[in-house]
């Protein structure tokens, strides 16, 4: 099953013309998929040392390799400052034999990805969080600020998208309490100044082995935004002890903190209902985000301390 109506169907074959006719130094390398449950690119290994990245919805193929140019050298910003390896652009390559975008080649990292539950418990996977965030959040933003809407913006620019979760969800979430959740969440005053984040700190984009952090996928998007973006990764991916430890060490206020709840949240009611049948591992992310947030006592009795932040920060 295709997770998207309009997914673009690439093969193993496909993959290993593309690589001999455009980069023959690799086409006696060994080519297999990498099963993941992203849901932008489909991956394929090319030996040791590399992997292919091909974007699986319809793009004009201009601006999707303008995009791909964008994402390595954000890379390669983030790799200048990560406390962690991550993977660094390679090449661009071309569309052919059918498939009809350009994509891309990157380095290829050790470990195993990262789950929701995994480390939920560990201190010292919270504490790498915690320098990884930091480390990100002080990196220069050469006088940038966020660009675009949605995540990392105004919470209030995804009040349509959430619309359609919640109309999506009626049979699968306890939709009232949701709605309830976002009311508050949507009220929350702006953050400060926008800081560099990763923008996109879900499991499948962090590598561990045992329960220490081992690397950081998916940097196209690093850049400046709500300096609460990443604190997503701690309702993703850590239990409530793990959690404050994490916010304790990030020495965070209860405007930031709550905002990362909302990004968290915003990030989750979209996973539970749109993968539900086509990415079943994203849609159960959903699911375990929306269930520590619905749970965390200091959410749920949120309306008295959702005024005070607002008076707080007038």
């Amino acid at each position: 099953m295709t997770m998207h109506d309009d997914e673009i169907h690439i093969d193993e074959d496909v993959v290993r013309r593309l690589i001999a006719e455009q980069f023959p130094r690799w086409s006696q390398e060994d080519v297999r998929h990498v099963v993941t449950e992203g849901t932008v690119n489909v991956i394929y290994r090319i030996g040791d040392a590399h992997t292919a990245r091909f974007p699986l919805r319809p793009a004009d193929p201009n601006e999707l390799s303008i995009e791909l140019r964008r994402d390595a050298a954000a890379m390669r910003e983030l790799a200048a400052c990560c406390p962690f390896p991550t993977p660094m652009p390679i090449a661009e390559g071309s569309p052919g034999h059918d498939y009809p975008l350009p994509w891309s080649v990157q380095t290829w990292l050790p470990g195993v990805v990262a789950t929701s539950s995994g480390s939920a418990h560990s201190n010292a996977f919270a504490r790498d969080l915690a320098a990884l965030i930091g480390a990100l959040r002080n990196a220069d933003t050469e006088g940038r600020c966020f660009a675009g809407t949605g995540r990392g913006g105004k919470l209030q620019d995804s009040d349509q998208w959430m619309e359609v979760c919640f109309r999506a969800s009626g049979t699968l979430l306890p939709v009232d309490r949701l709605r309830a959740f976002w009311t508050r969440f949507r009220s929350l005053p702006a953050a400060g100044i926008d800081r560099m984040t990763h923008g996109d700190l879900i499991p499948g984009n962090l590598l561990v082995s045992g329960d220490r952090l081992v690397g950081v996928l998916d940097g196209g998007g690093f850049a400046p935004s709500d300096p609460s973006l990443d604190l997503v990764a701690a309702w993703h991916m850590l239990g409530a002890e793990a959690r404050a430890l994490l916010r304790c060490e990030l020495a965070c206020d209860d405007l930031e903190w709550w905002r990362g709840a909302a990004w968290a949240f915003q990030q989750a009611m979209g996973l539970v209902w749109y993968y539900r049948h086509s990415n079943p591992g994203m849609s159960a992310l959903g699911r375990s985000t929306l269930a520590r947030i619905l749970s965390d006592p200091e959410l749920s009795a949120t309306a008295p301390l959702v005024s005070r932040i607002r008076w707080r920060n007038g």
